[in-house]
């Protein structure tokens, strides 16, 4: 989708910070909005001292010292004109750009902040969260960089991948957690599965671990993995993150169903997304399934009952254009007043 320019911003180029304790998922998202929005963003991993690490974003008295940049460096003005903020250590920081900045600061909170919304200017949560505000943005999952131009970018980057037999299964695998536990069983099933449907069909895997994946269950899915043709990446040592590629030249994509980002990502390509999950998913993790279900973007890996393919879970530019709105209200109303508003 083009990007709309912001009509009421200045001949300046806006300063965004998107921030985040550096977890891969919370960076992913509050840097997906920024591109979504199409302007240039400083990537900023905060850390907090204590006890404000363990209390945000409740404790905001003496946060603007206990806030740090990577360099251990406390945040100075100038204040940016967008901040968006993913992950609730990533929150105190945006509730205090607002109050700093005397509200000239636009924030945007992605997730549950556990805190009123109204610290916020707009806040984006998905609907399984459960939390409600009149600010608030509901998502379905999380937001993420697929769409066509990242897929082709994917495409043309990891072109190699062409060489390998279809149809391509490109297999996410993340980690244990408290609503799902992925353990040798777990894995023994799932390759169980994947080798059934090679046998019927052939193709190849394209296999990408996580992080969050323990090392000796990596080394183990690689083992298993060689008997197949394709490729399995667990780190740089395999060379480039070939992730975009996997995704794009994947027929299917089978996901781990622990990982709402890992998911949300497999969904917004439009291709056939299957997950395995032997033990029943409960509380928040089980809604998004749910959802995911119902709307005939996810399937079971054991399902075989044919569906109408699905169009993409295209949440994250549908988003963008609301945050652009709000956004640009907010601009006009300081050019207008020549004011901060109260906060």
């Amino acid at each position: 989708m083009p990007q709309i320019p912001l009509a009421s911003m200045p001949p300046t180029t806006p300063i965004v910070w998107a921030i985040s304790d550096g977890a891969a998922g919370n960076e992913r998202q509050a840097s997906a909005l920024a591109r979504a929005l199409g302007v240039p963003a400083r990537i900023l991993r905060v850390r907090l001292r204590e006890p404000w690490n363990r209390l945000a974003p409740h404790l905001t008295l003496g946060a603007q010292w206990a806030i740090r940049d990577e360099e251990d460096a406390v945040l100075r003005p100038p204040w940016p004109d967008l901040a968006i903020g993913c992950g609730r250590r990533a929150a105190l920081c945006t509730r205090g750009l607002r109050q700093w900045s005397m509200g000239r600061t636009f924030t945007v909170q992605i997730l549950d902040p556990r805190i009123d919304s109204m610290h916020f200017d707009r806040v984006i949560a998905p609907r399984h969260d459960g939390i409600a505000g009149t600010n608030l943005i509901h998502s379905i999952g999380a937001l993420n960089p697929v769409d066509p131009a990242w897929l082709a970018a994917g495409h043309a980057r990891f072109a190699g991948l062409a060489a390998l037999p279809a149809p391509r299964t490109a297999v996410l695998i993340g980690g244990s957690n408290r609503a799902q536990r992925l353990d040798d069983a777990y894995f023994d099933a799932l390759l169980e599965r994947l080798a059934v449907h090679h046998a019927a069909e052939g193709g190849s895997f394209l296999v990408s671990v996580s992080r969050r994946t323990p090392p000796a269950t990596a080394l183990r899915l690689r083992e298993a993995f060689a008997a197949f043709a394709g490729n399995f990446w667990s780190g740089t040592r395999d060379g480039e993150n070939p992730y975009a590629g996997f995704l794009a030249w994947a027929d299917r994509i089978v996901v781990t169903p622990d990982s709402v980002n890992m998911l949300s990502e497999a969904c917004a390509t439009g291709k056939p997304v299957y997950t395995f999950a032997p033990r029943p998913i409960g509380g928040k993790l089980g809604a998004f399934h749910a959802e995911l279900s119902a709307s005939g973007h996810l399937r079971g890996l054991d399902d075989r009952i044919a569906r109408p393919a699905c169009t993409p879970l295209t949440e994250t530019a549908a988003i963008a254009e609301i945050v652009r709105e709000a956004w640009r209200a907010h601009r006009s109303g300081i050019s207008e007043t020549g004011s901060t508003r109260r906060v």
